[in-house]
């Protein structure tokens, strides 16, 4: 990148009223975390699943809850321990200490589900997961609409088969298997009202401040 474009997206900033923060999966890696983009990076933070031969795609989909629970739980639950033990990088500081410099504050829309930005002290009021948490979670059954913290669940996770141990997570309103409150592939079950909230939320502050400039800063996405 040029010295003047830095020095330009350096003054757009400076000149803000507000800040939205669009973050990828890329944005952990430098946290020390897996971003599943290609199969490869899957497979290695998932050794028996390229024993499998199954992808992420394939993994990440409703269908394990009901096919085979225990390895559905394991790559979650597995997964949910990881982003819990995972300290956020220093480049979080930096951008919360750029949206907490605006007056109008900032906003972040992100679609990682590894809570990642409100470990590093964001506002969680201020975040948008458009596929939902990993720290949530719904009932698998469709019982109700609920959903509920996952702040006292613990998996116990294999670690060579990544399996998860009985007895699994389950839904405290009717007993049956309990998922995440993510967004997976082919996902018909998904409860969306938390994400929606958290949607409604962005836009009435970003309409607040119509007229006035805000912007854009992107991180850690793809070019698919």
């Amino acid at each position: 990148m040029k010295r003047q474009d830095i020095e330009s997206a350096a003054s757009l900033i400076n000149d803000a009223t507000g800040l939205v923060i669009a973050a990828g999966a890329g944005m952990g890696v430098d946290s020390g975390l897996p971003d599943f983009r290609g199969d490869a990076g899957f497979w290695k933070a998932y050794p028996p699943m390229k024993h499998l031969g199954i992808r992420f795609s394939e993994m990440a989909d409703p269908r394990w809850f009901e096919e085979d629970p225990a390895l559905a739980w394991g790559f979650y639950g597995h997964r949910l321990g990881l982003y819990r033990r995972t300290e956020p990088h220093r480049g979080f500081d930096l951008l919360r200490g750029w949206a907490d410099g605006k007056p109008a504050g900032g906003f972040v829309f992100t679609s990682n589900v590894d809570g990642q930005f409100q470990r590093a002290g964001f506002d969680p009021e201020r975040i948008h997961e458009c596929h939902g948490s990993i720290h949530h979670l719904q009932c698998a059954a469709g019982c109700s609409q609920v959903i509920w913290d996952a702040a006292d669940l613990e998996v116990d996770v294999d670690g060579e088969s990544f399996r998860a141990h009985p007895p699994l997570p389950t839904c405290p309103g009717c007993g049956a298997l309990s998922r995440p409150n993510i967004l997976m592939f082919g996902d018909g079950g998904w409860l969306p009202d938390r994400t929606e909230d958290q949607y409604q939320a962005m836009q009435n502050w970003a309409s607040e401040l119509f007229g006035r400039p805000l912007v854009v800063v992107e991180c850690g996405a793809g070019t698919a």
